[in-house]
């Protein structure tokens, strides 16, 4: 547990490594994220990391978790001990939380991180001396290092072995704050510490007691007239007055006229009301920039391994429907998966380093008033940021938003940020339509098309988010309190393992239904009415048998007779009249319905559908180079400039994902506001492709 920035999930990555797993608190959609780590050759912890909170009196979702696992009323996790990390450079308020969890009689061990920066301040702190104040181990730390965590191991395993117990006495006089109802809850609850039966006469409301229960405390509550907000009060001066002594016993801190830190100096110029707008759209530029010019050459080499492996089993496997499964279902389908593993890794790599930066907390408090006048305020920054990655997590972090007005308009316009999901079908589409050029040996035409789709989305989010604060109607008042954390260097390890995590994650999870998606649609474009496939075979072998000069061009239209008329050609066709005006053909049709699955399956659905269908030449192994030469009936290409720009703007505001909309039905526990979400992202996604397709043509 610990302090936001504080350094608690630093600590937490650095003691389980890739040991780790995310699942969501029972009953809520917080993340929570457990992990193994040995502490020693006997021993071995099973840690979970809990949402950061300032103190024991919770506002958020994410703080009521940490609290009620505290207060042992969550049946899922149950502490033995408490590893906090409180941030040496900010000690006074991190003592708050550990004075407060201290009293709870947890066995706890303090990590105390950040003390290079303390000591960069000119602070200076007694360990020995704040320990023995504290009663509890204190063990500075700095994971970014891996400096104190074998002492921190050791203090775990020791606390486990009962060598550190909680303190007897209590690190105020908890007791005296409302003595007469604490004794006589004790009496039912004997179990009960000063200070956990306090919280209990506080939040009893929260917590999941039966009727009889409830009334027992309510009970004791009005018989000594218990005053819950004036308890609190008290408690807060108490703690405070405590650990002002403490400071004073074992903290020197420096003159608070000192010059200004390097982070404050820096500030000054990224905060800036002018400066740090525009060093902000360099940094987005610079970051998609790299995402293609660095991923370009691993994504080429997979290209060619599976262009190359495709032809050779074509070669040296019979011809039946076994091979044809293999290499047009699983060959195609593992293709569309692999190609962009690359860009997925460096995509979130930077993200992480911008993180870990301290950068990201900056653009919150940038776009605050952007957001404010769209109906937003600074804290929907992250979620829309995290769409970035996928817009499942990224809505459930909405959760932090304690205004509902602009909890639920963040929850609404989230899925307009270019997730991680639509990068596939992007990077395809742009390197089919847009040409590779680079300008002043740096400048991609390519990246900034990706820049400005990214942008197009987070532009459209705003504009929606604007029209709906007219139609939700809220009393309650906002405010936007943010901590922004020190400026440090980057954690190399922690981003490649969040870049491995990540690629995963695509691998497993989306691969998973990319390949169920692709064998399927290799079925469906395999088979079809018997009567008309039979027609088919039927018509071309005759043209065989009487042109058996043109055997092979009569076998590439025969391929794509028999697609037209398989039971995925049927679908496609019957959509066709509705795609038409935006420059889509009945394949493109058939990627549309199966990316609604996820959007990357649009790349798995074209892999399969050019592969069964094969209409392109025999030179043409790789997916871009069949799509690239996909012609219309009338001869022109299929995906020229216009279809390609349209299709793009399609992709940025269409919601083509299932799962969105599940997890926005279950945070707003109602469906009218997905169907009002599926209803307008898709009309946008229409009516901005026909005019792009319009403009184009």
């Amino acid at each position: 547990m610990g302090n936001p920035n504080s350094g608690k999930s630093s600590l937490f990555n650095v003691l389980t490594g890739l040991n780790q797993k995310v699942g969501n608190f029972p009953g809520v959609t917080v993340d929570k994220k457990t992990g193994a780590v040995k502490l020693s050759e006997t021993t071995t912890a099973a840690i979970t990391d809990l949402p950061g909170t300032y103190s024991l009196y919770p506002k958020r979702a994410d703080e009521w978790v940490a609290y009620k696992v505290l207060l042992k009323q969550d049946e899922a996790v149950k502490p033995d001990m408490i590893l906090l990390v409180a941030d040496a450079s900010n000690l006074k308020r991190n003592l708050l939380f550990c004075s407060q969890i201290i009293d709870l009689k947890i066995p706890v061990v303090v990590a105390l991180s950040m003390m290079d920066l303390a000591n960069r301040r000119g602070t200076q702190i007694d360990i020995a001396g704040l320990q023995l104040q504290l009663g509890v181990p204190v063990i500075p730390v700095n994971p970014r290092k891996n400096k104190g965590i074998s002492q921190l191991k050791k203090a775990l395993e020791q606390t486990a072995e009962r060598l550190h117990h909680a303190p007897a006495k209590d690190f105020i006089d908890v007791k005296a704050l409302a003595a007469a109802p604490v004794t006589d809850l004790q009496k039912h609850f004997p179990q009960l510490s000063n200070y956990g039966a306090i919280h209990h006469l506080i939040n009893h409301e929260n917590f999941d007691f039966d009727t009889a229960t409830q009334e027992l405390i309510e009970g004791i509550e009005a018989a000594n007239k218990f005053n819950p907000t004036k308890t609190q009060a008290e408690e807060i001066m108490q703690r405070y007055g405590r650990i002002k002594h403490i400071m004073q016993q074992t903290v020197v801190e420096a003159d608070p006229l000192q010059k200004k830190l390097f982070t404050e100096r820096l500030d000054n110029i990224l905060l800036h009301r002018w400066w740090g707008y525009i060093i902000l759209v360099a940094v987005l530029f610079i970051l998609f920039q790299s995402v293609f010019w660095i991923a370009q050459y691993p994504m080429d080499g997979i290209e060619w391994v599976f262009g190359q492996l495709s032809g050779w089993l074509t070669n040296v496997l019979p011809q039946a429907w076994w091979s044809d499964l293999l290499i047009n279902g699983v060959v195609a389908g593992l293709s569309g998966i692999v190609i962009f593993i690359p860009q997925i890794m460096i995509l979130f790599g930077l993200i992480t380093i911008l993180e870990d930066s301290g950068y990201m907390a900056r653009i919150s408090f940038l776009t605050d008033k952007l957001m404010r006048k769209a109906g937003l305020n600074g804290k929907s920054v992250m979620p829309m940021i995290s769409g970035y990655a996928c817009a499942v997590p990224a809505v459930m972090t909405a959760r932090t938003i304690e205004n509902k007005k602009e909890r639920l308009l963040t929850i609404m316009v989230t899925p307009l940020m270019s997730c991680s999901a639509r990068l596939p079908v992007y990077t395809i589409l742009i390197s089919l339509v847009i040409p590779a050029k680079v300008y002043l040996g740096f400048f991609s035409l390519q990246g900034l098309v990706m820049m400005v789709l990214y942008l197009l989305g987070t532009v459209m989010a705003l504009i929606v988010a604007w029209v709906m604060k007219w139609f939700i109607k809220s009393t309650e008042r906002s405010f936007f309190i943010l901590e922004l954390p020190m400026y440090r260097g980057p954690r190399w390890k922690n981003a490649v393992t969040t870049m491995i995590e990540k690629a995963r994650i695509f691998v497993f999870d989306a691969g998973k239904v990319i390949m169920i998606i692709s064998l399927l649609l290799w079925a469906l474009s395999t088979y079809g009415p018997k009567e008309k496939m039979q027609a088919v075979t039927a018509k071309y072998e005759q043209l065989i048998a009487t042109n058996p000069q043109q055997t092979d061009e009569l076998n590439k239209q025969r391929k794509t007779a028999l697609l037209q008329n398989s039971f995925a050609g049927i679908v496609g066709q019957s959509i066709e009249p509705v795609i038409k005006p935006l420059g889509y053909d009945w394949k493109i049709g058939i990627a549309l319905i199966t990316s609604f699955a996820a959007r990357e399956v649009f790349v798995g659905t074209m892999a399969t559908l050019y592969s069964v269908g094969d209409d392109a030449d025999e030179n043409n192994n790789t997916l871009r180079q069949k799509m690239a030469a996909a012609t219309r009936a009338d001869g022109s290409k299929v995906y020229d400039l216009a279809t390609g720009l349209s299709l793009l703007i399609f992709y940025v505001f269409a919601m083509q994902c299932m799962s969105t909309l599940a997890i926005v039905k279950r945070e707003t526990r109602s469906w009218k506001w997905p169907a009002i979400q599926l209803v307008y992202m898709t009309g946008l996604a229409y009516v901005l492709s026909w005019v792009v397709y319009t403009l184009f043509k």
